[in-house]
Order: structure tokens, then sequence, then C-alpha cells
């Protein structure tokens, strides 16, 4: 008996990490529309073009060891044996009294921006929480706390959701943050905020928009996938977000895989005054690529963004899971750097930035 619950215990990590693709709710959404526009499945959204799908079942093929893995990106030699993510103090005077003729950017970790333009203050995907699971005592932890304190946030005009995923919306964070902020997010997700009591919401599909003072929001495509549960997927939509100020346009990719859709957003907005790019969590890549894009990718995307400036995201915060072939956490800025040399690029057109500090554009 002590055995069995030993080896229970062992497997809650995986069954939280699975939560990451899966979770503890489903809200169904079904489109009734037979002109709906092409990611509108009849039973669940779709990514468009398709794809192959990222699966429970390949999650648990690299769990059990059953996926090879890539080879290194970078020479495990040039890697630190232990890694700690770089922070630093948040420069509070900056953060409370913005310049207003810049924008300004402040990486929470993760996913998660303090984004400070036009007067506007907006978080993106914020995650406060200690674990990014849905369970508080297993799953993926933070390797190191936000690099703002919840109690020195600025007022909160408005959040940015790409996705229900656990590391990207956060129950705990969302209802902390209270009903004054609006909450943007992608079709599927109202009825799940209304649930945790957070009613100021603005739900809207690819290439839909709304106002927010002085700026224009606007829902833009991903390649990804969502569910909270284990038989909900695909039943909420996905997105990245493009808010459109004087200052110029602004674009946060949220989790994405490569597709045409970084050219599309380019084209209707050219050019991007700043990108923010996903660069981890990339490997092995013949499971992942369908959902997350690699260094190489990101740096494309940069491209044909005609971003001014891009700054790298979804990587260093979170051991997202146990997966044997991830790669390593210290991997993704070293390989980004190789790749952006390659490009003739340098740290100044993609910049990795440390957890806690301000980047002003």
């Amino acid at each position: 008996m002590l055995k069995d619950f030993r080896r229970f215990f062992k497997f809650l990590p995986v069954l939280a990490a699975a939560f990451l693709l899966a979770g503890c709710a489903a809200f169904e959404y079904a489109p009734q529309d037979t002109d709906a526009p092409p990611h509108h499945g009849p039973k669940s959204f779709l990514n468009v073009p398709s794809g192959p799908k990222h699966t429970l079942g390949a999650f648990l093929r690299c769990y059990f060891g059953w996926e090879r893995p890539d080879p290194p990106a970078v020479p495990p030699e040039l890697l630190p044996q232990e890694y700690r993510p770089e922070t630093v103090a948040p420069d509070l005077k900056s953060i409370h009294a913005p310049d207003p003729e810049r924008i300004q950017l402040t990486w929470i970790g993760h996913s998660s921006f303090l984004i400070q333009v036009e007067g506007l203050n907006i978080l993106t995907d914020p995650v406060f929480s200690r674990r990014a699971s849905p369970l508080p005592f297993t799953g993926p932890v933070r390797l190191a706390p936000p690099g703002l304190d919840f109690k020195n946030l600025p007022r909160i005009d408005a959040v940015l959701i790409s996705h229900d995923h656990y590391d990207h919306m956060d129950k705990r964070t969302l209802q902390r943050l209270g009903g004054k902020p609006r909450i943007f997010v992608p079709l599927g997700h109202r009825r799940m905020l209304a649930a945790w009591g957070l009613y100021r919401v603005s739900e809207l599909d690819w290439w839909q928009s709304s106002p927010l003072g002085p700026a224009l929001v606007h829902c833009v495509p991903a390649r990804h996938n969502s569910n909270r549960g284990l038989f909900d997927a695909d039943t909420s939509l996905w997105s990245g977000w493009v808010i459109e100020t004087r200052r110029g346009a602004v674009y946060f990719a949220g989790d994405t895989g490569y597709g045409p859709h970084f050219e599309d957003i380019g084209r209707r907005w050219k050019p991007i005054r700043l990108a923010l790019l996903p660069i981890g969590a990339y490997s092995p890549r013949r499971v992942i690529r369908t959902v997350h894009i690699d260094p190489p990718e990101a740096v494309r995307a940069h491209l044909e963004l005609e971003a001014e400036a891009s700054v790298a995201m979804h990587w260093g915060t979170f051991a997202l899971s146990p997966i044997p072939p991830l790669e390593p956490m210290a991997e993704p800025p070293l390989y980004l750097r190789r790749v952006l040399k390659d490009a003739g690029l340098d740290d100044k057109d993609f910049r990795v930035m440390k957890i806690g500090e301000t980047a002003f554009f």
C-alpha cells in the first residue's frame, strides 16, 4: 500500500503538467453559423491552415521516453551547470511615473509583461502564482519570483489573455486583480471568467477590434490549442493581440507555432514598433513545433513582422513539464543570440530582458 501511495505521488507532477495540455473544467463552445470563418469548426476551434495536433498522447510519449530528444542547439559545455534566472530590482520610479512619449515594458516573467503606453497600464497573460498548475501543491513551479510584486503594480486598465492554459490564464491572479481592469479574451472564455466572478470582459474573434482609451486593441491569429480540462480540447480560441497606439503598434504573440499569420499581422500594422515573441519550450520539435516556435522561427517572425524591436518571452520562468526531451532552461537565449548573429542582427533588434527589468521603446 505504501508503495502504491509513493507511486501515485510521484505521478502527480506528470498529472499537473498534463493539465497544462488539459485542466479541470469544461466550457463548451460550438459555432452555430454555417458561414463561420475557417477557424470555427463544428465543435471546436481550428488552426488555419490546418496541421498536426498537439495531443496528450504526444506529451505522454515524451514523458515516458518514447520520443527521441533533439540534438542540443547549444553545446552542453556552454550551458551553466545550474540554471538560475537573471533578475533585477524593478524600476518603481519609472513604473509609477512612465514617460508618456515612449512605450515602456517590464518583464514580470514567462509571458507576463506590464506594457505602459499612452497613459494605459496593460498586463499580458498575468501569472503571479507560485505554480502554473490546477493543483496548488504540485506542477510547474516558478524558478524566480515575479519581477514586480503584485502590491507594486500601478493601476491596471486592461489585461490581455492569449488562451486558457495554466501558465497563461491564472484564476488566482485574475481574481486578485478584481473587477476593475477590462479583460480581453479570445472567443469561448467569457463564461469561464463569469464563473470566477469577473464580468468586465471583451471577448473577440480573430481580426476583431475594440477601443481602449486612446488605443485600439486587435485580436489576431495564433497557431496553438486550448483546454483547461481533459475533455474540453479547443473549445475556446487562442490568439495574439495588437495594441495600436500613436506611439506605434505593440504585438503580443501569446503562445504560437510558426505560420503565415506573422506576415499577415506585419502587413496590416507594419512597421510593428514592438513585438513580444516566445522563444522557449520548443523541444522536441517533432511534437512541439505545431504549437511553439523556436529561436530560428522567432527571428523569422521578427523579420516577417518588420518589427523595429522584439523582446523574448516564454522562457526561463517555469520548468513547464518534467518531459525529459525539453530543452535545457538556459538554452533559448543562447540559441537566439546565435541565430541573430547568423541573420546579421543583434540584441538591439531582438532583446532578451532580465526578470524585473524595464525597457523603453
